[in-house]
């Protein structure tokens, strides 16, 4: 995935990436970072379907037996609200993470969550304000057009959107209210994983005004410690460095950036 990010910003069209601190390669990505100054990169916090960076005994409460975070989201969250305990061990990891992407020296350009979990309201507001120490300026709102997603390929129409609606809103309306940054849009969801070269020109072909971020998981291999099954990585880095993707871009007239780039909202 490394590699990938490295190929794709310097060949296609891909301007920032986002980095797990408790990743297996998280080392190797901090050089690369270094190594090419006009990547924005920003933190994804990893909170589920994963490790925390601090040790399984400091966050007891999070963890499985072996010290892997919890997979029911649904149980998580409801147990963050109830168990002050609970909501003290996300925020030390959380703190723990922040400080970990501020020892690597890189200017953080955006946050967001493994699992789109910051939607839930807890983290979020966990999120704005440790976040305000290491100077958060930019978090994902994970609202993507449906009418645009079956207009260019029906097939990976979003469903069930509407169960996670008031919390993104509310989301939204925080981030705003903060001054902080966001896309006004955001493709990936319906076709997390699977973003291909047709999928991609196809929101390059009908983009509206505002800002608009495409999330995908580019891989120089599908055969990896994690992979998920059904994902299509080297496709997706395939999509990026298209030489048509590459010229739909030029002739759309968007510009290529990341959250650090922008002010508080952008007309591109």
């Amino acid at each position: 995935m490394n590699e990938a990010v490295e190929v794709a910003h310097a060949g296609g069209i891909l301007t920032a990436a986002s980095l797990m601190m408790s990743g297996s390669a998280v080392d190797d990505a901090v050089v690369r970072a270094r190594r090419l100054p006009s990547l924005r990169v920003g933190l994804h916090l990893v909170l589920n379907d994963g490790r925390p960076l601090l040790p399984a005994a400091s966050v007891p409460d999070l963890v499985d037996a072996d010290g892997r975070f919890r997979s029911s989201m649904a149980r998580t969250g409801l147990e963050m609200v109830l168990r002050p305990r609970v909501r003290r061990q996300f925020a030390a990891e959380i703190a723990a993470q922040f400080a970990a992407f501020d020892a690597t020296g890189l200017l953080l350009d955006h946050v967001n969550c493994h699992h789109h979990f910051h939607v839930h309201p807890t983290i979020a507001g966990q999120i704005f304000e440790i976040g305000s120490r290491y100077g958060l300026r930019a978090v994902r709102v994970p609202v993507e057009p449906a009418d645009m997603v079956k207009r260019i390929d029906a097939s990976g129409a979003p469903s069930g959107g509407w169960l996670a609606a008031p919390w993104i809103a509310l989301l939204d309306a925080r981030v705003r209210r903060r001054g902080l940054r966001a896309a006004d849009r955001v493709f990936g969801l319906a076709w997390s994983g699977m973003m291909s070269e047709q999928r991609i020109a196809g929101a390059l072909a009908q983009l509206p005004g505002g800002v608009t971020e495409m999330y995908v998981h580019p891989a120089t291999s599908c055969d990896f410690a994690g992979a998920a099954r059904d994902y299509r990585y080297t496709d997706e880095l395939a999509a990026l460095t298209a030489p048509g993707v590459i010229a739909l871009v030029r002739l759309s007239g968007a510009r290529l950036c990341g959250f650090s780039d922008l002010g508080a909202r952008c007309d591109t």
